[in-house]
């Protein structure tokens, strides 16, 4: 069975919505830019790729996210327009951001200045808090999730839970690097994952885009490895900043991986943390930027 639509500029995904160009996807979905003729505007299709149609698992979960989507208004979250959950293209209409995401600016300019990682930080804390007094957890806090325009918006619900919900998971849910020990294990002794877990996934970027590097060694990507072995967060101590790192920015960021979620800060405060370094910090000129030559 086909695994991508394969639409081509002009294609019909439904009657009213025309895909322009395909934009990415993963196992269960793929993302087209589109034209929506109703709302007359540019918008993202996330269609269910043809091969999981059928399936209930991938269904119930574009349902879960149409739900979250529809609960949820906050100026650094994705918008949603519209869900079509049935029919032979199940998919939902999406919120066109401008501006790339933080993972590629990681991967072509290295790490960011403090006057972009700093108000980075706070907007994503802001969401962060958000969502916890919705009583929701992203689950998948990292840099390809974050875009950065004006502000920059964290995007993705599709793995995301209530915290009821995150509380019940009995297997891992997540990016591996990206991941809080208990995410990785939740039956382990720390508690299941809630939103202690997505402090600890914006520490991580966070981490990254300060110092240019992971703060755990790479796992094994395997299914039958040692739970240590494929998520090594979980006994690792994470690997210093770089020395120019002031402490009162350092500090904060790995406070974010202790491995006791209720000795983490909570995104409330670490925002309060970083905020008066901010007012502190000169504007950041992108013009000095330089990609990354390899």
């Amino acid at each position: 069975m086909r695994t991508s639509w394969d639409f081509e500029q002009g294609d019909d995904i439904v009657p009213g919505r025309v895909a322009l160009k395909r934009l990415g996807g993963g196992h269960r979905y793929e993302a087209y830019l589109a034209w929506d003729d109703e709302l007359f505007s540019l918008v993202v299709v996330k269609v269910v790729r043809p091969d999981q149609v059928d399936g209930s698992s991938v269904l119930r979960g574009l349902a879960r996210e149409v739900r979250m989507l529809g609960r949820l208004n906050h100026p650094v979250l994705l918008r949603s327009f519209d869900a079509v959950l049935d029919g032979p293209r199940p998919h939902l209409v999406l919120e066109h951001l401008e501006g790339p995401r933080l993972s590629t600016l990681l991967r072509k300019y290295g790490r960011l200045p403090l006057e972009q990682l700093l108000p980075l930080a706070l907007e994503v804390c802001s969401a962060l808090h958000y969502l916890s007094t919705q009583e929701i957890v992203h689950l998948d806090v990292k840099p390809s999730n974050i875009i950065m325009g004006a502000p920059p918006r964290l995007i993705d619900l599709s793995i995301a839970r209530t915290i009821d919900e995150a509380a019940a998971l009995d297997s891992a849910v997540g990016t591996d690097a990206y991941m809080a020990p208990e995410q990785c294990d939740p039956s382990a002794s720390s508690g299941p994952p809630g939103p202690a877990a997505d402090v600890w996934g914006l520490g991580v970027t966070l981490f990254e885009a300060c110092a240019g590097y992971l703060p755990f060694s790479h796992g094994v990507d395997e299914e039958d490895a040692e739970v240590n072995e494929r998520w090594p967060q979980i006994i690792e101590e994470p690997a210093a900043l770089p020395r120019a790192t002031p402490d009162a920015v350092a500090k904060p960021i790995l406070a974010c991986l202790d491995k006791d979620p209720l000795v983490r800060p909570t995104s409330a405060d670490l925002a309060h943390l970083l905020e008066p370094i901010v007012g502190s910090l000169p504007k950041p000129i992108l013009g000095l930027l330089k990609p990354r030559l390899h």
